[in-house]
């Protein structure tokens, strides 16, 4: 073998081992792919990570605003800003300044290309395919570190990620994909735990909010009964919060309130008595209304 032809594989390895490989634009909400690179390879790793793009992109909304998952010797980054999520697929050393400083520029760009309105009702995936073009000129560019003229703000990310770090996300509240455990997931005890301390409601309604403030007057008109306060401040937190048997804690906290009432039966009057008891059955079917977010649709991510 030349020497010529082993600086050849050597520079095609490097390009290999630290480059950016793909990006998307997808919705948060409820996982639509917006805009994509259309540049995936067909190697058994990138089909993987394939993969893992779809089940991020169901669990988006449960994630904080940056975040990386290692999956070997590709990671995923991303970040989310007005209810839309930007990744990227790279490889395992790809530095990370580079890479969320290549995320911020494709959020800055979409938000000025785009509104809001726009991508809050867009119906069919890639509808904003023309994006690519950006993407690919700016893939090109961060693939090529010394063209890139923008060291100031490099700096800036650098600090920015030394001072608030992306959250790097265990493989194991990913959960599965189409059925399939992950080989990386199985001996990770207690997902389910962790997926659950993630778990998110659906948006608050209007009758939810209005249930809310209710529950927070009774709380303080009980205040002198001290214990007799806590009920409906905990009916606050099954509103607000996800937590386990979060429906029987909600039915459960309903007959304290009542039993709390018939005993101030001789303090109150009736008035009173069903303002409260009312106020109570009423946020408890705020509870049982505001379940926790559905799985989202299965998108080709």
């Amino acid at each position: 073998m030349s020497a010529a032809h082993r600086l050849t594989r050597a520079g095609l390895l490097w390009v290999e081992m630290s480059m950016i490989l793909s990006a998307s634009v997808i919705r948060v909400r409820d996982g639509l792919p917006l805009s994509a690179s259309t540049d995936y390879e067909q190697s058994t790793g990138m089909q993987e990570c394939r993969k893992y793009f779809k089940m991020l992109s169901r669990k988006l909304a449960q994630f904080p605003d940056r975040c990386t998952l290692k999956t070997g010797r590709y990671n995923i980054n991303f970040i989310s800003s007005l209810g839309v999520s930007y990744m990227m697929l790279c490889s395992e050393n790809y530095p990370n300044v580079l890479a969320f400083s290549f995320l911020d520029e494709l959020q800055k760009e979409f938000i000025t290309t785009y509104n809001m309105m726009k991508t809050n009702t867009a119906v069919r995936p890639y509808c904003f395919i023309e994006f690519d073009n950006f993407i690919q000129r700016t893939k090109q560019r961060y693939n090529n570190p010394r063209s890139l003229s923008t060291k100031i703000n490099l700096s800036d990310m650098q600090m920015e990620i030394k001072l608030r770090p992306p959250y790097q996300i265990p493989m194991c509240e990913l959960g599965s994909a189409n059925g399939v455990t992950s080989a990386f997931s199985v001996d990770c005890k207690g997902a389910g735990k962790i997926s659950s301390a993630h778990q998110r409601l659906e948006p608050a309604t209007l009758s939810g909010i209005v249930a809310f403030i209710l529950s927070l007057l009774c709380g303080a008109l009980n205040l002198i009964r001290g214990f007799h306060a806590i009920e409906s401040l905990l009916q606050c937190y099954l509103l607000v919060y996800y937590t386990s048997w979060r429906n029987v804690k909600s039915f459960l906290t309903f007959g304290l309130i009542c039993l709390c009432n018939m005993y101030l039966y001789e303090l109150r009057n009736l008035w009173q008595l069903f303002f409260h008891v009312t106020v109570g059955a009423f946020v408890t079917l705020q509870i049982w209304l505001r379940q926790a977010q559905g799985k989202a649709p299965d998108h080709d991510v």
